[in-house]
């Protein structure tokens, strides 16, 4: 199963379901009534159009001859737990989608017993397709992707999300912003962490942190970035885990200062 050959083949047909997924989306963009979102948590919504996403996802890679298990956002399949395993986010990004912000996207992976195989992520509203096989590059729409090479912290970009959950302490992280205001080149904080990873590992952004992240958020991105040259870890600088729920994602030149400053948050 692991064979280059038969991974590409698979993340051919997983690009399509994808892409055939990101269309629904963006056909749906605009639709949605008040009366059809759901509030999971105050900073969390649900429509249903994550719900048929997800389905749509769900539904497509059952059909693929691999024997997997399914771990998804909306629960919309029974978890159970297998070699192989789909991580799904059908619609990574909601409350942009919600509100009308043109920053959201699909996310999908697969991994064999914790190590990341394939990872597709689609930005919905401008059709960027960043994927990545393990051990064979990431991409673009075909084309070759790399992270950033630049070493200066003056120089740089950084991307962060905020915790949908409300009991951690904001006054920590906001002596984070002002750190950023202060030494780098600026702060973005855009609302999907999949597209973040995949800015990151496209060279857009120079670093990339965020906590209290699902597994699906940013199994796929992490694929991306690693494959396109970056380095992850946790906010301890220690090895990165996407089931533990943190991330810094960055080059190898500016993550030893990235993680300086971002495990103040566990102090």
């Amino acid at each position: 199963m692991h064979m280059i050959m038969e991974l590409e083949q698979l993340c051919a047909k997983l690009r399509i379901s994808v892409s055939e997924v990101a269309q629904y989306i963006k056909g749906e963009f605009g639709k949605v009534q008040s009366t059809q979102i759901e509030q999971k948590e105050l900073n969390s919504l649900v429509s249903y159009v994550d719900q048929q996403g997800e389905k749509m996802l769900v539904e497509a890679l059952t059909d693929f001859e691999i024997n997997a298990s399914f771990l998804t956002e909306e629960e919309t399949v029974e978890r159970d737990q297998k070699d192989y395993q789909w991580i799904i986010d059908p619609l990574d990004g909601t409350t942009n989608f919600l509100y009308g912000i043109p920053f959201f996207s699909v996310s999908v992976a697969l991994y064999y017993k914790k190590e990341a195989l394939i990872g597709v992520v689609h930005n919905v509203m401008t059709d960027e397709q960043f994927y990545a096989i393990k051990g064979n590059g990431a991409y673009c729409n075909e084309l070759p992707i790399h992270i950033s090479n630049k070493d200066e912290l003056k120089e740089s970009l950084i991307a962060t999300g905020f915790p949908y959950r409300n009991d951690y302490n904001s006054m920590q992280h906001a002596s984070l912003l002002a750190h950023w205001f202060e030494h780098s080149r600026g702060i973005r904080r855009l609302g999907s962490a999949a597209l973040d990873l995949c800015y990151t590992a496209c060279g857009k952004f120079q670093a990339y942190y965020e906590s209290m992240l699902n597994p699906w958020d940013i199994a796929a991105g992490a694929l991306i970035v690693k494959e396109a040259g970056g380095v992850l870890c946790n906010y301890m600088g220690d090895t990165f885990d996407p089931f533990a729920g943190e991330v810094i994602a960055t080059n190898k030149h500016l993550q030893s200062e990235i993680v300086s400053v971002v495990s103040r948050l566990k102090q």
